[in-house]
C-alpha cells in the first residue's frame, strides 16, 4: 500500500471514476492520505460524487507519472471519525479554507479490497493488493 500511496502522491493528480446510474463519471482528484494503515481520499458530502459513492461504492482511479501509470480499483468505505478527517485535512491544509473535520460536510473514505496495477510500455505489469 505504501508503494501505491507514493505513486499517487508523486503524481499530484489522479482521476477517480464512479458511476451515476448507467453513466460513468470521471474527475480529477488530488487528496490521498495514509491513516491507520489504510489509503484514504476526501470530498464533500454535498458533492454529486458522495451520492454516487453511496449508491455504488465500487470505484477505480488512474494516474500517470510520465513513464508508468497506475490503476487502482476497490470499494470506498466512509470513515465518519473526526480523527480520520483531521488527518486528511492536516495533510492538505489548503483544504481548510473549504472544509473542517467538524463541519458535517467533510467526507473521507478508505479503499477496501484494493487492487493496484502499475504498468508501462516496457515492463511487465506489477500487481499490488491491499
Amino acid at each position: 500500500m505504501q508503494q501505491v500511496y507514493n505513486f499517487l502522491k508523486s503524481c499530484g493528480t489522479y482521476y477517480l471514476a464512479t458511476v451515476e446510474g448507467d453513466q460513468p463519471r470521471v474527475r480529477p482528484f488530488g487528496t490521498i492520505n495514509l491513516f491507520e494503515n489504510k489509503l484514504y481520499i476526501q470530498t464533500g458530502h454535498v458533492k454529486p460524487i458522495a451520492h454516487q459513492i453511496e449508491a455504488n461504492p465500487k470505484v477505480e482511479l488512474c494516474a500517470f507519472n510520465g513513464k508508468e501509470w497506475i490503476r487502482v480499483c476497490g470499494v470506498l468505505v466512509e470513515d465518519p471519525r473526526v480523527e480520520a478527517k483531521k488527518s486528511m485535512l492536516d495533510a492538505y491544509p489548503n483544504l481548510r479554507a473549504m472544509y473542517d473535520e467538524n463541519d458535517g460536510n467533510t467526507a473521507v473514505y478508505y479503499i477496501k479490497d484494493g487492487k493496484a496495477t502499475i504498468s508501462s510500455f516496457t515492463t511487465k505489469p506489477e500487481e499490488i493488493t491491499f
